[in-house]
Protein backbone atom coordinates (compact mmCIF):
# COMPACT_ATOMS: atom_id res chain seq x y z
CA UNK A 1 0.00 0.00 0.00
CA UNK A 2 1.57 3.39 -0.91
CA UNK A 3 1.01 6.02 1.66
CA UNK A 4 0.21 9.60 0.08
CA UNK A 5 3.26 12.20 1.21
CA UNK A 6 1.98 15.19 3.53
CA UNK A 7 1.88 17.93 1.80
CA UNK A 8 3.75 21.28 3.60
CA UNK A 9 5.09 24.37 2.77
CA UNK A 10 8.85 24.19 2.44
CA UNK A 11 11.70 21.10 2.88
CA UNK A 12 15.14 22.19 3.92
CA UNK A 13 17.78 19.44 3.50
CA UNK A 14 21.45 20.35 4.44
CA UNK A 15 24.70 18.48 4.88
CA UNK A 16 24.84 19.57 8.84
CA UNK A 17 22.19 20.48 10.94
CA UNK A 18 22.84 21.39 14.36
CA UNK A 19 19.89 21.05 16.18
CA UNK A 20 21.33 22.68 19.95
CA UNK A 21 18.72 21.04 21.64
CA UNK A 22 19.11 18.12 21.56
CA UNK A 23 23.16 18.80 21.17
CA UNK A 24 23.54 17.06 18.25
CA UNK A 25 24.60 17.60 14.96
CA UNK A 26 23.40 15.51 12.30
CA UNK A 27 24.11 14.83 8.38
CA UNK A 28 22.10 14.47 5.61
CA UNK A 29 19.14 15.73 7.64
CA UNK A 30 15.57 17.85 6.26
CA UNK A 31 13.68 19.91 8.35
CA UNK A 32 10.25 19.79 7.26
CA UNK A 33 8.63 23.01 7.64
CA UNK A 34 4.75 23.99 7.87
CA UNK A 35 2.49 26.98 8.84
CA UNK A 36 5.70 28.65 10.36
CA UNK A 37 6.67 25.48 12.61
CA UNK A 38 8.91 22.84 12.74
CA UNK A 39 7.33 19.74 11.45
CA UNK A 40 9.99 17.25 11.92
CA UNK A 41 13.50 17.26 11.76
CA UNK A 42 14.37 13.61 9.95
CA UNK A 43 17.25 12.14 7.30
CA UNK A 44 16.71 13.21 4.12
CA UNK A 45 15.88 9.86 2.55
CA UNK A 46 13.11 9.76 4.65
CA UNK A 47 12.16 13.39 4.20
CA UNK A 48 11.76 12.83 0.65
CA UNK A 49 9.08 10.25 0.86
CA UNK A 50 7.29 11.51 3.54
CA UNK A 51 6.77 14.67 2.61
CA UNK A 52 5.24 16.96 -0.77
CA UNK A 53 6.62 20.18 -0.07
CA UNK A 54 5.90 23.17 -1.95
CA UNK A 55 9.56 24.62 -1.41
CA UNK A 56 12.22 22.27 -1.47
CA UNK A 57 15.73 23.80 -0.66
CA UNK A 58 19.07 21.54 -0.97
CA UNK A 59 21.89 22.95 0.98
CA UNK A 60 24.40 20.12 0.30
CA UNK A 61 27.74 22.45 1.53
CA UNK A 62 25.98 24.13 3.79
CA UNK A 63 25.19 23.91 8.26
CA UNK A 64 21.51 24.54 9.09
CA UNK A 65 21.31 26.53 12.58
CA UNK A 66 19.25 28.17 14.29
CA UNK A 67 18.79 32.15 13.86
CA UNK A 68 21.02 33.71 15.84
CA UNK A 69 19.88 36.12 18.37
CA UNK A 70 21.06 39.02 19.28
CA UNK A 71 20.70 39.73 23.17
CA UNK A 72 21.28 42.95 23.37
CA UNK A 73 21.50 46.04 21.06
CA UNK A 74 20.08 49.42 20.41
CA UNK A 75 19.52 49.35 16.90
CA UNK A 76 18.50 52.28 15.61
CA UNK A 77 21.88 53.15 16.57
CA UNK A 78 23.07 52.12 13.24
CA UNK A 79 22.76 55.72 12.44
CA UNK A 80 25.53 56.77 14.59
CA UNK A 81 27.95 53.38 13.51
CA UNK A 82 31.49 55.44 13.92
CA UNK A 83 30.01 58.68 14.80
CA UNK A 84 32.31 59.21 17.83
CA UNK A 85 35.07 56.06 18.03
CA UNK A 86 38.11 55.64 20.41
CA UNK A 87 36.30 57.56 23.63
CA UNK A 88 36.13 55.94 26.97
CA UNK A 89 31.97 55.08 27.73
CA UNK A 90 30.69 57.90 29.47
CA UNK A 91 32.61 60.14 27.90
CA UNK A 92 31.62 58.62 24.65
CA UNK A 93 27.99 58.78 26.09
CA UNK A 94 27.64 62.49 27.88
CA UNK A 95 29.70 64.34 24.84
CA UNK A 96 28.66 62.78 21.56
CA UNK A 97 26.16 60.27 22.00
CA UNK A 98 23.69 62.28 24.36
CA UNK A 99 23.98 65.11 22.33
CA UNK A 100 23.36 63.69 19.17
CA UNK A 101 20.09 62.13 20.10
CA UNK A 102 19.08 65.29 21.74
CA UNK A 103 19.21 67.07 18.56
CA UNK A 104 18.04 64.21 15.89
CA UNK A 105 16.22 61.97 17.87
CA UNK A 106 12.85 61.19 16.05
CA UNK A 107 10.20 58.28 15.63
CA UNK A 108 12.04 58.89 11.83
CA UNK A 109 14.95 58.53 13.23
CA UNK A 110 14.25 55.47 14.88
CA UNK A 111 12.69 54.16 12.02
CA UNK A 112 15.30 54.14 9.87
CA UNK A 113 18.07 53.26 11.76
CA UNK A 114 16.55 50.38 12.86
CA UNK A 115 15.44 49.60 8.90
CA UNK A 116 19.34 49.59 8.58
CA UNK A 117 19.94 47.76 11.38
CA UNK A 118 17.34 44.74 10.45
CA UNK A 119 19.32 44.32 6.86
CA UNK A 120 22.59 44.14 8.44
CA UNK A 121 21.66 41.80 11.06
CA UNK A 122 19.48 39.71 8.39
CA UNK A 123 21.75 39.10 6.23
CA UNK A 124 24.39 38.13 9.15
CA UNK A 125 22.13 34.97 10.22
CA UNK A 126 20.24 37.07 12.79
CA UNK A 127 16.71 36.68 13.09
CA UNK A 128 15.77 38.47 16.54
CA UNK A 129 17.17 40.61 18.67
CA UNK A 130 16.91 42.65 22.03
CA UNK A 131 16.65 46.06 21.73
CA UNK A 132 16.47 49.10 24.32
CA UNK A 133 15.94 52.32 22.67
CA UNK A 134 13.44 54.93 22.16
CA UNK A 135 10.52 55.21 20.04
CA UNK A 136 9.89 51.42 20.14
CA UNK A 137 6.39 51.73 18.14
CA UNK A 138 8.79 53.25 15.37
CA UNK A 139 11.13 50.19 15.99
CA UNK A 140 8.32 47.73 15.64
CA UNK A 141 7.34 48.80 12.00
CA UNK A 142 10.61 48.78 10.85
CA UNK A 143 11.29 45.17 12.44
CA UNK A 144 7.98 44.11 11.59
CA UNK A 145 8.50 45.26 7.53
CA UNK A 146 11.47 43.36 7.71
CA UNK A 147 9.83 40.38 9.14
CA UNK A 148 11.77 39.69 11.80
CA UNK A 149 11.83 38.95 15.15
CA UNK A 150 12.19 41.65 18.18
CA UNK A 151 12.09 42.15 21.65
CA UNK A 152 11.51 46.19 22.45
CA UNK A 153 12.54 47.77 25.21
CA UNK A 154 9.89 49.86 27.64
CA UNK A 155 12.65 51.89 28.59
CA UNK A 156 13.01 53.83 31.48
CA UNK A 157 15.33 56.94 32.23
CA UNK A 158 15.04 60.10 35.19
CA UNK A 159 16.05 62.60 33.05
CA UNK A 160 14.17 64.01 29.38
CA UNK A 161 14.96 63.07 25.82
CA UNK A 162 12.77 64.03 22.58
CA UNK A 163 10.79 61.18 23.58
CA UNK A 164 9.67 61.10 26.70
CA UNK A 165 9.61 63.62 29.89
CA UNK A 166 10.52 61.37 32.95
CA UNK A 167 10.34 57.96 34.17
CA UNK A 168 6.91 57.47 34.12
CA UNK A 169 6.62 59.14 30.80
CA UNK A 170 9.01 56.92 29.66
CA UNK A 171 7.28 53.89 30.61
CA UNK A 172 3.46 54.79 30.13
CA UNK A 173 4.27 55.31 25.98
CA UNK A 174 6.18 52.18 26.13
CA UNK A 175 2.75 50.33 28.22
CA UNK A 176 0.69 51.61 25.27
CA UNK A 177 3.11 50.99 22.33
CA UNK A 178 3.07 47.12 23.91
CA UNK A 179 -0.81 47.39 23.76
CA UNK A 180 -0.68 47.99 20.16
CA UNK A 181 1.20 45.34 19.27
CA UNK A 182 0.32 42.31 21.42
CA UNK A 183 -0.98 39.92 19.20
CA UNK A 184 1.63 40.49 16.45
CA UNK A 185 3.67 37.02 16.91
CA UNK A 186 6.95 38.18 16.01
CA UNK A 187 7.07 41.52 18.25
CA UNK A 188 7.54 41.15 22.18
CA UNK A 189 8.40 43.45 25.01
CA UNK A 190 10.57 43.61 27.81
CA UNK A 191 11.05 46.19 30.63
CA UNK A 192 14.34 48.19 30.30
CA UNK A 193 15.29 50.55 32.72
CA UNK A 194 18.66 51.74 31.18
CA UNK A 195 21.01 51.17 33.98
CA UNK A 196 21.31 51.71 38.09
CA UNK A 197 23.07 55.33 37.96
CA UNK A 198 19.98 56.57 35.03
CA UNK A 199 17.06 55.11 37.21
CA UNK A 200 15.68 55.68 40.67
CA UNK A 201 14.83 53.14 43.26
CA UNK A 202 11.14 54.64 42.79
CA UNK A 203 10.91 53.51 39.21
CA UNK A 204 12.74 50.80 39.54
CA UNK A 205 9.85 49.58 42.13
CA UNK A 206 7.25 50.47 39.58
CA UNK A 207 9.12 48.41 36.91
CA UNK A 208 9.19 45.05 39.57
CA UNK A 209 5.29 45.57 39.94
CA UNK A 210 4.86 45.61 36.22
CA UNK A 211 7.47 42.82 35.46
CA UNK A 212 5.57 40.79 37.58
CA UNK A 213 1.99 41.72 36.84
CA UNK A 214 3.07 41.02 33.09
CA UNK A 215 5.64 38.60 33.03
CA UNK A 216 8.40 40.80 31.50
CA UNK A 217 11.47 40.19 31.46
CA UNK A 218 13.74 42.97 32.93
CA UNK A 219 16.58 44.38 30.54
CA UNK A 220 19.41 46.34 32.49
CA UNK A 221 23.18 48.04 31.99
CA UNK A 222 24.88 46.45 35.14
CA UNK A 223 28.54 46.78 35.96
CA UNK A 224 29.73 47.96 32.54
CA UNK A 225 32.91 50.00 33.78
CA UNK A 226 34.46 50.71 37.41
CA UNK A 227 33.53 54.25 37.22
CA UNK A 228 29.88 53.42 37.11
CA UNK A 229 30.52 50.99 40.64
CA UNK A 230 32.85 54.29 42.68
CA UNK A 231 29.75 56.09 41.74
CA UNK A 232 27.28 53.83 42.98
CA UNK A 233 28.95 53.18 46.13
CA UNK A 234 29.41 57.50 46.61
CA UNK A 235 25.60 57.81 45.52
CA UNK A 236 24.26 55.07 47.64
CA UNK A 237 26.93 53.59 49.79
CA UNK A 238 26.88 50.22 47.82
CA UNK A 239 27.70 48.78 44.30
CA UNK A 240 25.08 48.62 42.03
CA UNK A 241 24.24 44.61 42.05
CA UNK A 242 23.38 44.99 45.37
CA UNK A 243 21.27 47.99 45.41
CA UNK A 244 19.40 45.67 42.53
CA UNK A 245 19.32 43.08 45.22
CA UNK A 246 17.74 45.24 48.02
CA UNK A 247 15.12 46.70 45.36
CA UNK A 248 14.58 43.30 44.61
CA UNK A 249 15.18 43.24 40.66
CA UNK A 250 17.42 39.99 40.69
CA UNK A 251 15.86 36.61 39.11
CA UNK A 252 15.09 34.71 36.49
CA UNK A 253 13.65 37.16 34.67
CA UNK A 254 16.31 39.82 34.96
CA UNK A 255 18.68 40.14 32.17
CA UNK A 256 21.91 42.04 32.98
CA UNK A 257 24.09 43.71 30.29
CA UNK A 258 27.79 43.72 30.06
CA UNK A 259 28.61 42.74 33.58
CA UNK A 260 32.12 43.22 33.49
CA UNK A 261 33.25 44.08 36.82
CA UNK A 262 32.22 41.74 39.36
CA UNK A 263 33.48 40.04 42.48
CA UNK A 264 33.29 35.87 43.58
CA UNK A 265 30.38 36.97 45.85
CA UNK A 266 28.24 39.14 42.76
CA UNK A 267 28.89 36.20 40.48
CA UNK A 268 27.23 33.83 42.97
CA UNK A 269 24.26 36.11 43.43
CA UNK A 270 23.67 36.08 40.27
CA UNK A 271 23.70 32.14 40.10
CA UNK A 272 22.01 31.91 43.05
CA UNK A 273 18.89 34.11 41.52
CA UNK A 274 18.87 32.47 38.08
CA UNK A 275 19.47 36.08 36.49
CA UNK A 276 20.34 35.81 32.85
CA UNK A 277 23.49 37.98 31.02
CA UNK A 278 24.26 39.37 27.84
CA UNK A 279 27.89 39.41 27.25
CA UNK A 280 28.71 41.78 24.31
CA UNK A 281 32.50 41.33 23.99
CA UNK A 282 33.34 43.70 20.84
CA UNK A 283 31.71 46.89 22.83
CA UNK A 284 33.35 45.84 25.70
CA UNK A 285 37.31 45.77 24.41
CA UNK A 286 36.37 48.97 22.09
CA UNK A 287 34.81 51.10 24.72
CA UNK A 288 37.83 49.57 27.45
CA UNK A 289 35.19 48.72 29.58
CA UNK A 290 37.02 45.51 30.51
CA UNK A 291 37.09 41.54 30.18
CA UNK A 292 33.65 39.64 31.72
CA UNK A 293 34.08 36.62 33.45
CA UNK A 294 32.34 34.45 31.32
CA UNK A 295 34.15 31.52 31.64
CA UNK A 296 33.20 31.40 35.12
CA UNK A 297 30.06 32.50 34.98
CA UNK A 298 29.22 29.68 32.29
CA UNK A 299 31.16 27.16 35.45
CA UNK A 300 28.57 28.49 37.86
CA UNK A 301 25.42 28.05 35.75
CA UNK A 302 24.61 31.20 34.75
CA UNK A 303 22.33 31.35 31.80
CA UNK A 304 24.53 33.65 29.34
CA UNK A 305 23.60 35.03 25.65
CA UNK A 306 25.56 37.23 22.91
CA UNK A 307 24.95 40.61 22.17
CA UNK A 308 26.59 43.07 19.72
CA UNK A 309 25.11 46.19 21.85
CA UNK A 310 24.43 48.98 19.21
CA UNK A 311 26.64 49.55 15.61
CA UNK A 312 28.08 53.18 17.82
CA UNK A 313 30.33 50.82 19.92
CA UNK A 314 30.96 48.07 18.17
CA UNK A 315 30.77 48.61 15.39
CA UNK A 316 28.65 45.63 13.46
CA UNK A 317 25.92 44.52 14.50
CA UNK A 318 27.43 41.13 13.23
CA UNK A 319 27.11 37.81 15.55
CA UNK A 320 29.84 35.78 14.06
CA UNK A 321 32.44 38.24 15.09
CA UNK A 322 30.86 37.81 18.29
CA UNK A 323 30.64 34.12 18.94
CA UNK A 324 34.60 34.03 17.72
CA UNK A 325 36.00 36.60 20.20
CA UNK A 326 33.49 35.58 22.97
CA UNK A 327 35.87 32.14 22.49
CA UNK A 328 39.16 33.23 21.78
CA UNK A 329 38.77 35.65 25.40
CA UNK A 330 37.46 32.71 27.50
CA UNK A 331 40.31 30.91 26.15
CA UNK A 332 42.57 33.49 26.39
CA UNK A 333 42.01 35.15 29.87
CA UNK A 334 41.62 31.28 31.93
CA UNK A 335 44.58 30.03 30.40
CA UNK A 336 42.17 27.18 29.56
CA UNK A 337 41.94 26.57 25.57
CA UNK A 338 39.13 23.93 26.28
CA UNK A 339 36.75 26.95 27.88
CA UNK A 340 33.80 27.94 25.69
CA UNK A 341 33.84 25.76 22.83
CA UNK A 342 32.26 26.41 19.68
CA UNK A 343 29.39 24.10 21.10
CA UNK A 344 29.14 26.07 24.22
CA UNK A 345 29.12 29.19 21.87
CA UNK A 346 26.55 28.32 19.54
CA UNK A 347 24.29 27.76 22.54
CA UNK A 348 24.82 31.15 24.07
CA UNK A 349 23.84 32.98 20.12
CA UNK A 350 20.89 30.71 20.22
CA UNK A 351 19.16 28.97 22.83
CA UNK A 352 20.76 30.82 25.93
CA UNK A 353 19.60 33.84 24.70
CA UNK A 354 15.83 32.70 24.05
CA UNK A 355 16.18 31.56 27.44
CA UNK A 356 16.90 34.62 28.66
CA UNK A 357 13.49 37.07 26.82
CA UNK A 358 11.43 33.95 27.85
CA UNK A 359 11.73 32.62 24.05
CA UNK A 360 12.93 29.53 24.88
CA UNK A 361 9.97 27.37 23.87
CA UNK A 362 9.84 29.00 21.04
CA UNK A 363 13.29 29.46 19.17
CA UNK A 364 16.55 28.65 19.77
CA UNK A 365 16.50 25.10 18.69
CA UNK A 366 15.87 23.13 15.69
CA UNK A 367 13.13 21.03 17.32
CA UNK A 368 9.62 19.93 16.23
CA UNK A 369 7.02 22.38 17.55
CA UNK A 370 9.39 25.52 17.65
CA UNK A 371 9.33 28.33 15.20
CA UNK A 372 11.13 27.91 11.80
CA UNK A 373 13.95 30.41 12.24
CA UNK A 374 16.49 29.40 10.69
CA UNK A 375 19.67 30.02 9.72
CA UNK A 376 22.07 28.27 6.49
CA UNK A 377 26.00 29.39 6.11
CA UNK A 378 27.70 27.65 3.43
CA UNK A 379 31.09 26.23 4.28
CA UNK A 380 31.71 24.86 0.72
CA UNK A 381 33.96 27.68 -0.33
CA UNK A 382 37.63 27.20 -0.89
CA UNK A 383 38.41 29.21 2.36
CA UNK A 384 36.16 26.59 4.18
CA UNK A 385 37.84 23.47 3.14
CA UNK A 386 38.61 20.89 4.65
CA UNK A 387 36.46 21.11 7.48
CA UNK A 388 36.75 18.56 9.73
CA UNK A 389 34.54 20.16 12.60
CA UNK A 390 31.45 22.06 10.83
CA UNK A 391 31.25 23.40 14.48
CA UNK A 392 34.37 24.59 15.00
CA UNK A 393 34.41 25.99 11.75
CA UNK A 394 30.82 28.31 12.14
CA UNK A 395 32.47 29.73 14.94
CA UNK A 396 35.97 30.01 14.28
CA UNK A 397 35.94 30.55 10.30
CA UNK A 398 33.04 31.61 9.00
CA UNK A 399 31.51 34.65 8.80
CA UNK A 400 28.59 36.56 8.44
CA UNK A 401 29.13 36.76 4.60
CA UNK A 402 28.85 32.80 4.67
CA UNK A 403 25.52 32.81 5.56
CA UNK A 404 23.17 31.96 2.82
CA UNK A 405 19.44 31.86 3.95
CA UNK A 406 17.65 33.62 6.78
CA UNK A 407 13.78 31.99 7.49
CA UNK A 408 11.74 33.66 9.92
CA UNK A 409 8.61 31.45 11.02
CA UNK A 410 9.04 29.74 8.19
CA UNK A 411 9.18 32.79 6.02
CA UNK A 412 12.41 33.40 3.82
CA UNK A 413 14.14 37.03 4.65
CA UNK A 414 17.24 36.22 3.19
CA UNK A 415 17.94 34.16 0.02
CA UNK A 416 21.04 33.21 -1.66
CA UNK A 417 22.13 35.78 -0.08
CA UNK A 418 19.59 38.78 -1.13
CA UNK A 419 17.74 40.41 1.09
CA UNK A 420 14.27 39.75 0.69
CA UNK A 421 11.54 42.87 1.53
CA UNK A 422 13.58 45.24 1.92
CA UNK A 423 13.50 48.68 -0.54
CA UNK A 424 17.15 48.99 -0.44
CA UNK A 425 17.54 52.45 -2.78
CA UNK A 426 15.11 53.93 -0.54
CA UNK A 427 17.07 53.05 2.76
CA UNK A 428 20.17 54.28 1.11
CA UNK A 429 18.59 57.58 0.59
CA UNK A 430 17.44 57.75 4.05
CA UNK A 431 20.82 56.68 5.41
CA UNK A 432 22.75 59.47 3.58
CA UNK A 433 20.15 62.13 4.47
CA UNK A 434 20.57 60.92 8.46
CA UNK A 435 24.35 61.32 7.47
CA UNK A 436 24.24 64.85 6.32
CA UNK A 437 22.55 65.73 9.40
CA UNK A 438 24.94 64.21 11.77
CA UNK A 439 28.00 65.27 10.24
CA UNK A 440 26.85 69.13 10.03
CA UNK A 441 26.65 68.60 14.45
CA UNK A 442 29.72 67.10 14.27
CA UNK A 443 31.87 69.23 12.37
CA UNK A 444 34.17 71.54 14.95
Amino acid sequence: MTTTPEVIDLLIDARWIATVAPDAVLTNHAVAVDAGRILAVLPSGEAYARFAPGKHVSLPDHILIPGLINLHTHAAMALMRGLADDQPLMDWLQKHIWPAETAHMSAQFVYDGTRLACAEMLKGGITCFNDMYFFPDAAAAAASEAGMRAMLGIIALEFPTPYASDADDYLNKGLAVRETWLNDPLIGFCLAPHAPYTVADSTFDRILTLSEQMNLPVHCHIHETRQEIEDSLKQHNRRPLERLRQLGQLGPNFLGVHAVHLDEDELQLLAATGCSIAHCPTSNLKLASGFAPVARMRQLGINVGLGTDGAASNNRLDMFGEMRLASLLAKGLTGDASALPARDILRMATLNAANALGLGNEIGSISPGKSADLCAVDLGTLEMRPCFDPLSHLVNVAGRECVSHVWVAGKCCVDHKTLLNNDQKHLESAVALWQNGLEVRRRP
